[in-house]
């Protein structure tokens, strides 16, 4: 791996910093604020992506954070327009989706991944604004997308992770109905500060738990577990290498006012004297593909951040799975780019990688 790359798998755009919800766990800043992405900003970023498509057999455009569908049908229409040839995706609560939501996704063929934490009594953290408990509003989204036959993700955070609770998550997603499940231990970042520390035995349990709770019935994808055994696959046969990109994907987050922020999401809406507001430049003033081509130069933390990736690389035995700790992890906890090990890579990486091994072991 060396540096990043200038053309990206994928783009996440924010259609608006609103979110309808007030999680305990959420990193935004300004979610209870409802700034709209004016549609000149997506047409800007068309520019490029249109282009990337045209010469990609795939590729996404992401609507995530605050809630996308908070900006309302008409404006994320708007917005969508000027996009050709690509895959759009929209991360929501799902407390808001109705037939009308489902008709629209349909229309503009929307691939639709759903925030919930598994039971009600999993989703203590996900309120709404006056407090009240969001479950019963994010079931009734769900049943709507069932009833339209709209194919659906999930994305579960996990804030106390334990074996006991591995085959409980994993037996409420199959009764779901989702087809991919992703699995997201919280985090420390943005303006969550609980430090999620846990016991290297109890994070351990949960992915092993996990492995074994999926391979009993292994109807959906589980997106850490199959990245976790194709990589064991691969160092069986001596490909491993080949796992990992040669250059980071920048990931590039284009926020609501049209400012570009890459490898991390979480730092929109921060500054710091050091690094200033963390982007890389407004698709308002210059491209986005010169904005990537040119992050490097352009952004003052990463060539720190890169710096600590060649740390990860010549001290961790577990590069290989996860080439180095992420950019807003390491900030979040450590208040600088070009540290290694954090909280972050050992429960959602190190522990993952090792729970899976121990799964194998005791089979």
């Amino acid at each position: 791996m060396s540096g990043v790359a200038a053309v990206p798998e994928y783009v996440v755009l924010q259609p608006t910093t609103l979110c309808n919800l007030d999680c305990t766990y959420c990193y935004l800043p300004h979610r209870a604020l409802d700034r709209r992405m004016p549609v000149e900003v997506a047409r800007a970023v068309a520019a490029d992506v249109n282009r990337w498509a045209a010469d990609n057999e795939r590729f996404s455009v992401v609507w995530h954070g605050g809630e996308p569908l908070a900006a309302g049908r008409d404006h994320l229409a708007a917005l969508m327009a000027p996009f050709e040839g690509v895959e759009h995706h929209v991360q929501t609560n799902a407390t808001l989706i109705d037939d009308r939501w489902c008709n629209f996704f349909a229309a503009h063929r929307v691939r639709v991944s759903v925030s919930v934490d598994g039971p009600a009594v999993r989703n203590g953290q996900r309120v709404t604004r006056g407090g009240a408990p969001a479950y019963e509003r994010i079931v009734r989204g769900v049943d709507a997308l069932r009833r339209h036959e709209l194919p659906f993700s999930a994305l579960c955070v996990v804030s106390d992770p334990r074996p006991e609770l591995a085959a409980e998550l994993y037996a409420y997603f199959l009764d779901l109905g989702c087809d991919v499940l992703g699995i997201n231990i919280e985090e420390q970042e943005g303006v969550n500060a609980r430090a999620n520390a846990h016991a290297e035995s109890d994070v351990r349990g949960f992915w092993a738990a996990l492995v074994e709770a999926w391979r009993r019935d292994p109807r959906i994808h589980l997106r850490e577990i199959e990245y976790t055994l194709r990589y064991a696959g691969a160092v069986l046969a001596g490909t491993a290498d080949g796992v990992l990109p040669r250059r980071l994907d920048p990931i590039p987050t284009v926020a609501a006012d049209g400012r570009v922020f890459v490898l991390s999401p979480e730092l929109a809406g921060f500054t710091d004297r050091r690094y200033g507001d963390f982007s890389s430049g407004t698709v308002r003033d210059t491209p986005l593909a010169e904005i990537l081509a040119g992050a490097v130069e352009r952004t003052p933390w990463l060539r720190e951040f890169l710096d600590g990736v060649e740390g990860c690389r010549a001290t961790c035995p577990y590069f290989g799975f996860c080439g180095g700790a992420h950019a807003a992890n390491r900030y979040f906890e450590h208040g600088r780019f070009d540290v290694t090990e954090t909280d972050h890579c050992r429960n959602s990486k190190i522990r993952l990688l090792e729970g899976v091994l121990d799964h194998a072991a005791n089979r």
